[in-house]
């Protein structure tokens, strides 16, 4: 599932793509999307600076691998990380 806020930026529709890691989830979202890969991960692979993604409410801790465990009736969010003061 994709933020409105992401979506302003980039087509992104909720899909649902089988995946044990986050990595997998994302790499079969990402095979009919590469626009959204590109704006998500960076030139290593890792999730870029600006995002955040998470699983079932718990924000991932391996922002380069992404070898976290995506349980089977897992749901995976990303959203644009927000800051200012």
């Amino acid at each position: 599932m994709f933020t409105q806020n992401l979506k302003r930026h980039v087509d992104c529709p909720p899909c649902d793509v089988e995946g044990d890691t986050v990595r997998q989830v994302l790499d079969a979202v990402f095979q009919s999307n590469p626009r959204l890969g590109r704006y998500i991960i960076d030139d290593r692979g890792a999730v870029r600076r600006h995002m955040v993604v998470f699983v079932n409410g718990q924000a991932i801790t391996d922002r380069i691998s992404l070898a976290d465990p995506v349980p089977a009736d897992g749901e995976v969010y990303v959203m644009q990380a927000l800051s200012g003061g």
